[in-house]
């Protein structure tokens, strides 16, 4: 089997991926950068330097680096274009488009009757000051796009958040106000490849996010029926089959979905759970390459 990998040469995951394949797997590293397309005699091929990725049995998205509006609708459009001619893509670009718009995803998580924290997504300064006292006057403002906490503010002071959200207004931006809910001080990382599912728990004594790349601390737990399936539901709704899903647990025990990622890390992960999560992730592919064959 043959696996292009859309990341960097340098990425710690291609080497990962390269590690756990060893002689039964070749890894090709494709940066996004260099995605071309050639509209030739026949089907569009997605093309790097002299490289077809549509004569690979798989394509792997490892990363999303940031760019232009039209480099970042290219590359979707590209990688449709290689699913739609038979091309193994994982994840495929649609769900990688759902998972990093916060609106979309949330909707599509609560079209399927998955729990998520009340939320109000708005445009104008007015609208968001509603929300910010229909949501308790206790709320985080969260970016539709990006990831690993960054941009994220938690609001509990009318003068500041009149403040942030007219910030945020000069610049254009919409205004996803989220209800904080009030927890144990940890949340529950788990990641999901196919039908199998590890679960960590991120906790951080110094901060109420609690990425890693924050400086929060992960130990293995246990995944339960309970938690495995609300995992593989919110995964399923967003399409992914490969996928990141934060879940937290307020006061009174109720389980919400705070995020799913398409292109869900494992390095902490895999280290915490003592799994070679890349070999998952290898084994995964291939049951998806042999299944649309």
């Amino acid at each position: 089997m043959r696996i292009a990998v859309l990341a960097s040469p340098k990425s710690w995951y291609t080497h990962d991926l390269r590690r756990a394949a060893a002689d039964r797997v070749e890894i090709v590293s494709v940066p996004f950068t260099g995605i071309g397309s050639r509209l030739i005699e026949g089907p569009a091929k997605v093309t790097s330097a002299e490289t077809s990725l549509n004569d690979f049995d798989a394509v792997l998205v490892r990363t999303m680096p940031a760019g232009s509006l039209e480099q970042v609708v290219f590359r979707m459009d590209a990688l449709g274009s290689l699913q739609a001619n038979s091309g193994t893509v994982l994840n495929p670009p649609r769900a990688i488009e759902v998972a990093v718009d916060k609106y979309l995803a949330s909707c599509r998580l609560a079209d399927a009757g998955i729990p998520v924290p009340p939320t109000i997504v708005c445009q104008s300064v007015d609208d968001a000051m509603t929300a910010f006292e229909q949501l308790g006057r206790d709320v985080v403002v969260k970016p539709l796009f990006g990831s690993e906490g960054r941009g994220l503010a938690r609001l509990q002071d009318e003068s500041l958040a009149l403040r942030a959200f007219k910030m945020l207004a000069e610049l254009n931006a919409v205004l996803y106000v989220q209800q904080f809910i009030h927890h144990e001080g940890y949340d529950v990382r788990i990641f999901v490849a196919g039908r199998r599912a590890f679960a960590m728990r991120r906790y951080n004594a110094s901060d109420w996010r609690t990425n890693i790349s924050r400086g929060a601390s992960a130990e293995a737990i246990p995944i339960s029926d309970e938690l495995a399936e609300l995992a593989f539901r919110s995964a399923d709704a967003v399409g992914a089959s490969l996928a990141g899903v934060d879940v937290l647990r307020d006061a009174k025990g109720r389980l919400f979905v705070l995020e799913v990622n398409a292109v869900p890390g494992w390095k902490t992960l895999a280290k915490t759970v003592n799994t070679d999560i890349a070999a998952v992730v290898l084994d995964h592919v291939r049951h998806v390459v042999e299944g649309s064959q």
